[in-house]
């Protein structure tokens, strides 16, 4: 037997194996539009929109538009939208007579992915959203950011302090995050290219088959909430672009706090830490305990046995938090 023919059957192997490959991408793909095609039929995102430099921004609106207590900007965490923090803890704040807003994050729900070098950085979410409260004419807003989005009201109060009355940061992540070399894999994964395949492919529809068990983790030690994914229309996550932001946003997030935690100590606005004793996703000893001591005027609270999503296990406080604030504001 010549050399040829095990070259020749090599190479055959190897292009049924990329072929295989292939097809199963492909069928991926197909599921992935079938999936978001039900998510958007079953979910609607936010409806109401304003126009900013690049694209537009989506948002939520509920409470008085006129003679307010005062106006507070709810901005979600990671793989959500604005739904999240409205139906937990914005519709209550509505009802005790704020104006409350809710934005979609660039990339998410039904905002645009406002395009730039470094769109997935709080620095560059909060100009974009800046630009939003400018068109809508708030004012200076109260910002209640949760999760991931801790960082990006600090930003905002960092860059806009003009547009900044007070801070609401619920399980905020905000501080830098301990530096662990990624396994060869994940280096792989999160290569632009690569990234945008798998959210094309496979990501959605893995992420369709994790989605209830991921819901209930983040409630815990507390008990999930009923209905919450469907209140919280979480699974609009399941779309590429969505899913594309989510995965850059959390990547490029620990170079965003390292830059950005040394000038907590300058932010002035009322401000007001609220975390779970218990939260098992962001560890209050590892964020909140050094963001107090990073803003020593900051008021602290640490609910006993309380997990991460307090927007919806204890809406009553946070109320009462932002009512404290609004108090402070106007002395």
């Amino acid at each position: 037997m010549s050399l040829a023919e095990p070259l020749r059957l090599a190479a055959g192997l190897l292009a049924t194996a990329m072929g295989l490959i292939a097809l199963l991408l492909l069928c991926a793909a197909v599921a992935t539009r079938l999936i978001a095609w039900r998510v958007e039929a079953r979910y609607p995102a936010a409806d109401r929109s304003v126009e900013i430099e690049g694209g537009r921004i989506a948002y939520l609106e509920d409470g008085p538009e006129t003679g307010a207590r005062s106006t507070v900007v709810l901005l979600h965490g990671a793989s959500a939208n604005a739904y999240d923090p409205m139906e937990g803890v914005g519709r209550n704040l509505a009802r005790s007579g704020f104006r409350v807003i809710a934005f979609d994050r660039p990339g998410y729900g039904n905002s645009d992915r406002i395009t730039g070098a470094d769109a997935a950085s709080p620095a560059f979410q909060g100009r974009a959203l800046g630009q939003a409260l400018d068109r809508l004419g708030t004012g200076p807003a109260i910002l209640l950011g949760h999760s991931w989005s801790g960082a990006l009201a600090l930003r905002m109060a960092l860059d806009r302090p003009e547009q900044v009355a007070g801070l609401v940061l619920v399980a905020p992540v905000a501080m830098p995050l301990p530096s662990h070399p990624l396994p060869w894999w994940a280096r792989i994964a999160l290569t632009p290219p690569v990234t945008w395949l798998l959210t094309q492919t496979i990501a959605v529809p893995i992420g369709l088959s994790y989605l209830p068990s991921v819901a209930r983790s983040v409630f815990k030690p507390e008990a999930p909430v009923e209905n919450y994914l469907a209140a919280s229309r979480a699974p609009l996550i399941l779309r590429p672009g969505p899913a594309l932001a989510n995965i850059r946003d959390l990547a490029g997030l620990p170079a965003a706090l390292a830059e950005q935690a040394p000038r907590y100590e300058t932010i002035a606005v009322p401000t007001v830490i609220v975390a779970g004793e218990a939260d098992p996703v962001v560890k209050t000893r590892l964020q909140t305990d050094p963001l107090s001591r990073a803003m020593p005027h900051a008021r602290r609270v640490v609910l006993p046995g309380a997990g991460h999503m307090l927007t919806y296990t204890a809406p009553d406080t946070l109320v009462r938090e932002v009512e404290a604030l609004t108090a402070a504001i106007a002395r």
